[in-house]
């Protein structure tokens, strides 16, 4: 092949590259003029999309705020051993280094019992008490953090000489699980059924933006237009749908989070926690969004593919 012969080549895939661009830019900026010019129907659309998509945002959102416990369920899951009465502050310090060498033992804390007394007299209310106390009647403490399941290491740590009482309480962390469990299971079946609706109010949407343009489509078909060249427009349409509900379903939820997270974090500090609510992270958020617009562009294209189908079949 001659030089020249080559370069033409490079011209038409160049111009061809170009158009295809072209087209792509093109079909973008009419989808957004399209929806520019029904202001209405576009507000309706895209709120009822932006609701279906806050529900499930919102509730992971919930789950993944009651994830920032982590720190205080693991203090929770704390064995506390309780030493026996008389048992010298020396020889608790000698069996928690015992339990620290546990494979199943992550940290270990010793609480002397003078210690404990000043955590009582500090509690309000209880500084009277402590003083009529006389003699510190409290034991030594060893807080015990497992590295796995606690059961078996609370069994094991009862067996330890100079232990009186092993303190551990699973039932309340397992029906926590199960609630976090279900949660999400909930968030899920939220995200599809609602996502479900919202492909199809696109997909709705979309037809009827079809069928107000069949002429066009029609004229452009006759003149050799493929189904992506056709097609395109349309997903575009959809695409921005999606998108714009995404940023609006956000919006929605960030400003829920600005309402309740004051109070919230004064209810926290009522019970000595220092959480704050939080909300989407950037990653999260354009996760969300482009999720949102995908799902638009999906239900864009189902509609318009099955339009095309239907021409191709009835020979239009």
């Amino acid at each position: 092949m001659s030089t020249k012969a080559r370069r033409n080549d490079v011209v038409r895939t160049r111009s061809r590259f170009g158009a295809w661009v072209d087209h792509h830019v093109h079909s973008l900026l009419a989808s957004l003029l399209r929806m520019a010019r029904k202001p209405w129907a576009t507000g309706l659309t895209v709120g009822v999309m932006a609701i279906a998509f806050a529900l499930p945002l919102g509730l992971w959102a919930v789950l993944s705020n009651l994830s920032q416990f982590t720190g205080d369920v693991q203090q929770s899951r704390q064995v506390s051993v309780y030493m026996k009465p008389g048992t010298a502050l020396e020889r608790a310090q000698v069996l928690a280094t015992e339990v620290r060498a546990r494979p199943d033992v992550a940290r270990v804390d010793v609480r002397s019992a003078d210690e404990g007394l000043r955590e009582l007299r500090a509690q309000g209310g209880l500084a009277e008490a402590a003083d009529a106390l006389g003699e510190n009647p409290l034991p030594h403490l060893l807080r015990v953090t497992p590295r796995g399941d606690d059961a078996p290491l609370a069994t094991a740590l009862q067996t330890m000489p100079d232990v009186d009482v092993v303190q551990q309480d699973a039932a309340w962390r397992q029906r926590l699980d199960r609630w976090l469990t279900l949660g999400e299971r909930v968030a899920w079946v939220l995200a599809v059924l609602l996502g479900l609706g919202a492909l199809l109010v696109v997909g709705n949407t979309v037809r009827l933006d079809i069928q107000s343009r069949r002429d066009e489509i029609e004229v452009l078909q006759l003149l050799g237009a493929t189904g992506g060249f056709v097609r395109r427009p349309f997903l575009y349409l959809g695409a921005c749908y999606g998108l714009l509900s995404g940023l609006i379903a956000l919006a929605l939820l960030t400003g829920a989070e600005f309402a309740v997270r004051e109070p919230i974090s004064r209810l926290a500090q009522t019970y000595g926690s220092a959480f704050r609510l939080q909300g989407f992270d950037p990653f999260r958020a354009a996760v969300a969004v482009l999720g949102a617009g995908l799902l638009g562009w999906l239900g864009a294209g189902l509609v318009t593919g099955h339009y095309l189908r239907q021409t191709r079949s009835t020979g239009e």
